[in-house]
């Protein structure tokens, strides 16, 4: 429960009393609401200074117009459309008297939206590492990979992901890159200089426009890197398709002045994303010819063209032109096809969408709904799934999960469990994506894949395989899932074991990650001087005490318990499950465990069956959250009040087509804050 919360208890309970009048209704919303709050809130919550909870209401009370920030008000909203308010030890409020205060509510929040200056910033941002990879890669049509790119876990063989088909094989060949060190190493590039390691924010996606800057440092690195590229002695006409005819002089009847001109404009096009204004143009083609009249070849010089685009701000910045109004604007067509390659293939629009663009043809949603389709149906939506999919869940917290082996010896058979067990939650997102499948899969599947060994693991089965085979490349097998203990992303081992710590299962981390991941409402961070669980169990009685009664006795401070009070029903539903993700019925040393709770303080459960049942009867609150996640990913910023409206529409179209997850991209891309910017020249006031 969020400190907000507790300043609602009475102005929740109050707002029953509220609604039983006509007059309710037929008021104003913030005029109905506001000598509510005053009379029994604002005593608590900001009177002669006395604030409780680090809530201050003044604002609501001094707002101009009755329209305060609308950053409250959401909180507000939010507390009690997810059931939090009012807590388990008042009297709940009647579902019609609660859908009542939320609609009073929205009105208020879309009034204060509409009156205040809160259109989110179009962000200038830089390419991250993965980014840059693709675009570089599709820029010089590589056959071969610029550098390794820790972000595609999933190693790929035989081409198994087809979006285009529909299908996806019910056996496949994979393997785990980043601990895949016995695996096949993909031809690449040879000499090219590391890319360094992006910033990523706390809902996991290293689009931020706000953590992805270019400093001194980072710039220097960036000049190394686009030369290292041009200078690969590997870097020629058999690993990449634009040699000829970017690079390999021209017939000798041709002019090369001519040439370079012609060969640079196309490029720089393509590069920066739109026609090359004509004095950048210039300063290119004057460089190249003044370095083929000192003597240099015309590859050389073609080169040298590369190495300074691959620099350019023009091509390294994803950003939008200029704002006049004080509220958003849509983008231009070539703005346009930038986002939405950048959205769904993480790189450079290519000639059609570029195409598209010049003909002034993308902004009209037939034609735009039409290129998201074709962007969708393209082997490179590989690279959706590798980065939006990894980011989303946090899988990469995997890879440094390392369970006492005196514990978990069967952990180890691989070089960790955890090499296959990350594939299973990212094929299963690969399968939604490829069979546009609902997103409710995600919650829970009726299939999943699994190794041979990852489901002998599961078993607790002895590994047949001696640890090298078992480190290379595995078919994943298509398997049936007839439990709720299985399927989905929730219950898969690798998100159980990266929430556990080495010893025993966290289920604290695991409701964090919940609640973050799942319901896109992240816990803040606990007060810095709250002392860890005790890990030696050295105080009396504390060996016979179940991990729920020590977490108890760990909780007593106030500001602890409010918001552990959210996160712990939710990690102590996966408790049957061990720290490396294998079901058990009861604790090592012989103690029942006890998963019960309450979901959204209204869907109670005693184990995980109810706990997924709880969330399939919330799946429009699901796909909210996900869809947020989806937002921020394809904006590169945070979602913000001013989005909620568009959200509204993303989710209703999408749970009218039964919540599959290529409409909801699609209404993602048709959206108003996906087709507009704000980058006004000064700050709004506010």
């Amino acid at each position: 429960m969020l400190p907000l919360l507790r300043m609602a208890r009475l102005f929740i309970l109050l707002s029953t009393t509220v609604m039983a009048h006509a007059a309710f209704s037929a008021e104003p919303a913030a005029s109905s609401i506001l000598p509510m709050l005053q009379q029994h809130c604002i005593q608590c919550h900001g009177k002669d200074g006395k604030v409780k909870g680090k809530v201050d209401l003044r604002p609501l009370e001094s707002a101009n117009d009755g329209h305060p920030q609308p950053e409250l008000l959401t909180k507000i909203l939010k507390a009690v459309q997810d059931g939090d308010m009012p807590p388990e030890d008042e009297p709940p409020i009647r579902d019609e008297a609660r859908q009542q205060l939320i609609a009073h509510l929205e009105t208020w929040l879309a009034d204060s939206i509409r009156t205040s200056s809160i259109s989110p910033r179009t962000p200038v941002r830089r390419m991250n590492r993965f980014q840059y990879g693709n675009a570089v890669e599709d820029l010089l049509e590589l056959k071969v990979e610029l550098f390794a790119l820790p972000e595609r876990v999933v190693r790929e063989y035989g081409e198994y992901f087809q979006p285009a088909s529909g299908k996806m094989p019910d056996t496949l060949l994979a393997g785990n890159r980043p601990l895949g060190k016995s695996q096949l190493i993909a031809p690449r590039l040879e000499g090219v200089a590391p890319f360094p390691q992006d910033l990523r924010a706390e809902h996991g996606y290293d689009t931020r426009g706000d953590l992805i800057t270019l400093s001194p440092l980072l710039m220097e690195s960036f000049l190394t890197l686009s030369r290292s590229i041009v200078d690969s002695p590997n870097f020629g006409p058999k690993t990449s398709r634009k040699w000829n005819p970017l690079l390999a002089p021209p017939p000798a009847h041709k002019s090369a002045d001519n040439e370079l001109r012609k060969r640079i404009r196309l490029f720089l096009t393509r590069a920066f994303r739109r026609p090359v204004e004509k004095s950048v143009l210039e300063r290119y083609v004057a460089h190249a010819q003044a370095r083929l009249q000192a003597g240099a070849s015309f590859t050389e010089c073609m080169k040298d063209v590369i190495a300074a685009a691959l620099v350019s701000p023009q091509f390294l910045y994803l950003y939008d032109g200029a704002t006049t109004g004080d509220k958003p604007e849509p983008l231009d067509d070539y703005e346009l096809a930038s986002r939405l390659s950048f959205f769904l293939w993480g790189s450079l629009p290519d000639e059609e969408l570029l195409a598209a663009a010049a003909a002034g043809t993308l902004r009209n949603p037939t034609q735009l709904t039409a290129q998201a389709d074709r962007l969708m149906n393209d082997r490179r939506m590989k690279r959706f799934c590798d980065s939006f999919a990894g980011q989303w869940l946090k899988i990469e917290h995997a890879l440094a999960s390392e369970p006492k082996k005196k514990l978990f010896p069967d952990f180890y058979f691989s070089v960790r469990a955890t090499s296959h067990m990350m594939l299973e939650p990212l094929l299963l997102f690969e399968t939604v994506f490829v069979e546009n499948r609902s997103i409710i899969d995600f919650i829970h599947s009726d299939f999943t894949y699994r190794s041979e060994a990852l489901a002998r693991f599961y078993r607790h089965e002895p590994q047949p395989l001696p640890l090298t085979l078992l480190m290379k490349p595995q078919e994943f097998h298509r398997v049936p899932v007839t439990s709720k203990r299985d399927g989905g992303v929730i219950t898969n081992a690798a998100v159980l074991t990266m929430t556990s710590n080495a010893t025993r299962t966290q289920p604290i981390t695991r409701g964090a990650w919940l609640v973050g991941v799942i319901f896109n409402d992240p816990p803040p961070p606990p007060p810095a001087d709250v002392p860890p669980l005790d890990e030696k169990d050295d105080h009396a009685g504390a060996k016979n005490l179940t991990l729920r009664q020590k977490l108890a006795l760990h909780q007593e401070r106030a500001d602890c318990a409010t918001c552990h009070a959210r996160i712990d029903p939710y990690g102590f539903a996966l408790e049957n499950y061990d720290a490396v993700g294998r079901w058990r019925e009861v604790y090592e040393q012989g103690q029942p465990i006890d998963s019960a709770g309450k979901l959204f303080n209204k869907r109670p459960f005693t184990s995980i069956e109810e706990f997924k049942d709880g969330l399939l009867a919330e799946k429009d609150r699901f796909t909210r959250a996900f869809a947020s996640h989806l937002l921020a990913y394809a904006l590169g910023r945070e979602v913000t009040p001013a989005d909620q409206a568009a959200l509204d529409g993303i989710v209703t179209t999408t749970a009218a087509d039964g919540y599959r997850l290529r409409t909801l991209m699609r209404q993602i891309v048709l959206s108003e804050p996906f087709q507009t910017k704000y980058n006004p020249a000064t700050p709004p006031a506010r």
